[in-house]
């Protein structure tokens, strides 16, 4: 349902108005707003994304009839915690007694099913309760209710969203008598699906990816998808991240991917200085050049301008760096 620029501030007017003299933060603010248009246009369902955790978040005020776990790695640890588990706890956070429990990664934190059996969650793991099988052309799914047949493969780049989309489908499942969807509605998403940001490929040469991986979990998975994208001459980063990330680890994760970085700063109180950029670069791959820019804007400029046709252009490293080029590439002609 299209939500216009009138709609949004009516649903930040109503939260100002109905707070009081309560304090929200951005996120509590930007959730509620979302979930008063909800409420006004008529869904069948509502998909909540959890936006740090899930015990605290914003969104996990609302029961929900089914909690999807994509995964559990390492971020946000001043949030969170310092380990696996200390961080699938928090993200089990979401379960609700008696109600589906998806948990979509093949390595589960022990936590993650300790507090399912605590309050009683139906926990549903991949690779016992449901799965994948991957054929030449096609793939299947396999769940409680049986298998779909002759599914597509995801129109999203990355190995790993197979893995991601047997969790929607095993969420579909467990959901199925209240919101049944039909098998070639199934079919339809995985062929339409678009998430940008994520291994987003731009129109043109050279070749532009988009990705907003910030941790080394998403850059590793950044790493394995260009390395699956083919043959390009040269592969340029441009990258810039904000300073409470692991910035070596996710330097690390990708480096072998790269033959030279451009860095910039990001406009943002808690973006890295340049030269931790550059000096994080060239102690973790001190064979690759590193060009450092006052902007993202000039890093674009100079990067794009060194690129040949058959070259590749790899933005990635936090959503602010992706947005500035995708603002750049909307405003230049």
């Amino acid at each position: 349902v299209p939500v216009s620029d009138a709609d949004l501030c009516a649903a930040f007017a109503a939260v100002e108005d109905a707070r009081g003299d309560l304090p929200l933060t951005y996120f509590e603010f930007g959730t509620l707003a979302a979930v008063w248009l909800f409420s006004r246009a008529g869904l069948d369902a509502a998909i909540l994304e959890v936006g740090l955790g899930g015990r605290l978040d914003a969104v996990n005020v609302f029961d929900a009839d089914c909690a999807v776990v994509v995964s559990v790695d390492l971020d946000h640890q001043d949030y969170l915690g310092n380990s696996i588990e200390a961080i699938g706890f928090e993200k089990a956070g979401i379960f609700r007694a008696g109600k589906p429990a998806i948990f979509s990664e093949a390595r589960i934190p022990q936590s993650v099913v300790d507090h399912a059996a605590t309050i009683g969650a139906d926990l549903r793991l991949a690779g016992r309760d449901f799965g994948v099988q991957r054929l030449a052309t096609h793939w299947q799914f396999w769940g409680p209710r049986g298998k779909r047949h002759g599914l597509p493969f995801p129109a999203l780049r990355g190995a790993y969203q197979l893995n991601n989309a047997a969790g929607v489908l095993a969420a579909l499942d467990a959901l199925h008598d209240v919101l049944p969807i039909a098998q070639q509605d199934v079919k339809r998403g995985l062929l339409e699906v678009d998430l940008p940001g994520r291994l987003q490929l731009l129109p043109g040469r050279p070749a532009v990816v988009l990705d907003v991986a910030h941790n080394p979990h998403a850059a590793r998975a950044l790493a394995d998808g260009l390395g699956n994208m083919g043959f390009y001459q040269n592969t340029y980063a441009l990258f810039s991240i904000l300073n409470d990330k692991d910035i070596r680890g996710v330097v690390e994760a990708v480096k072998q991917r790269f033959d030279a970085w451009f860095v910039a700063p990001i406009n943002h109180p808690r973006g890295t200085s340049v030269e931790l950029l550059r000096q994080t670069i060239a102690e973790a791959a001190p064979a690759q050049a590193v060009h450092v820019l006052s902007s993202i804007a000039s890093a674009y400029e100079r990067v794009y301008n060194a690129a040949n046709q058959n070259d590749r252009i790899v933005v990635f490293g936090s959503f602010y760096t992706v947005s500035d080029v995708l603002r750049i590439r909307r405003d230049t002609p």
